[in-house]
């Protein structure tokens, strides 16, 4: 198995600048995206910016060195470029362009994966973004195979390309497959990378080095995209690049204390303590342990609480 380069997905939700953090410490990436900017008909604040990715105070990467790319969200071209400038201008690592998003309120209004079923405005979106960052600056866009079905798929990607992105993320399922295993398709990510002149990263049910293996095999592209796989097991990226064994409950538990002591400014009171419990529904995947302590700290609400509980039981 020949690997490129790995990247930690942008997970709505999920994977905030503490989390990022966290995972580039022990894992080896090559590049990070932030959860998506949702641009609507004006330019954003520069704190909008800086609190989905403080990292912009640090020349655009994690503290460990890891380059971090806005990701935006939209469907207006005019703004998406305005917004795409302003994130350029405050240091990010390149854009990144979401049409992949499956989720109810996005697609609601007509983001994410709503605009697979419109190439020709992905076209616009992506062409308007390029001319305005320039030439200089790496443009990425994340899809899925599709809405309901994978027809258009190539003509998505190929407008993409000649919109003039500099790279194609690739989820291998549909929108409305959602996250079902078996409708997993790492072949046709294949297909469109034989018609693409651009790198393509495949993305989607990778959860074991073998799940790497067969995903490479099938995409026929050595760049992949880690997201649920990497909460699963927190060093995937380098148990599949460098063979690292996995980290043991103990190791797993010294994150979960230093991410529940953590500090984010302008976020809800239960914060915190909701994204410890949706990482342990994540974990316990693999770790058994995390089941049962899911089950003990369900109840506790504050995130001193869940910090003392988790530092009690190490």
């Amino acid at each position: 198995m020949k690997i490129n380069r790995i990247i930690l997905a942008p997970m709505e939700g999920v994977l905030d600048y503490q989390v990022r953090q966290l995972l580039t410490e022990i894992n080896s990436f090559d590049y990070c995206v932030t959860e998506f900017v949702r641009v609507t008909h004006h330019k954003l604040s520069n704190r909008t910016f800086y609190r989905l990715c403080p990292e912009l105070y640090h020349n655009g990467k994690t503290q460990s060195g890891t380059p971090v790319r806005v990701q935006i969200l939209g469907q207006s071209p005019e703004w998406m470029a305005e917004n795409a400038i302003k994130a350029i201008e405050l240091g990010s690592y390149g854009i990144d362009i979401n049409f992949g998003c499956p989720a109810k309120t996005v697609v609601g209004n007509h983001g994410g994966a709503y605009l697979l079923q419109y190439p020709e405005q992905i076209f616009n979106i992506v062409s308007q973004v390029r001319q305005a960052i320039g030439k200089s600056h790496q443009l990425s866009v994340k899809i899925r195979l599709g809405w309901n079905n994978k027809a258009h798929c190539h003509d998505i990607a190929s407008a993409i390309e000649h919109a003039g992105a500099n790279e194609i993320v690739i989820h291998g399922r549909t929108k409305e497959d959602g996250y079902k295993a078996e409708k997993i398709d790492w072949q046709t990510i294949g297909q469109i990378k034989q018609q693409l002149n651009i790198p393509v990263i495949a993305n989607g049910e990778i959860f074991t080095i073998e799940d790497a293996k067969n995903c490479i095999n099938q995409s026929q592209t050595n760049d992949i995209m880690l997201g649920r796989g990497i909460l699963t097991i927190p060093n995937l990226a380098n148990m599949i690049r460098t063979k690292q064994p996995v980290l043991n409950w103990q190791q797993v538990m010294a994150i979960l204390i230093r991410y529940a002591a953590s500090s984010i400014d302008d976020v809800k009171p239960l914060y915190h303590s909701a994204r410890i419990k949706q990482w342990l529904a994540y974990l316990k995947q693999h770790y058994a342990e995390a089941s049962e302590l899911l089950q003990n700290i369900r109840t506790l609400k504050s995130q001193q609480d869940i910090r003392d509980f988790l530092t009690k039981h190490t």
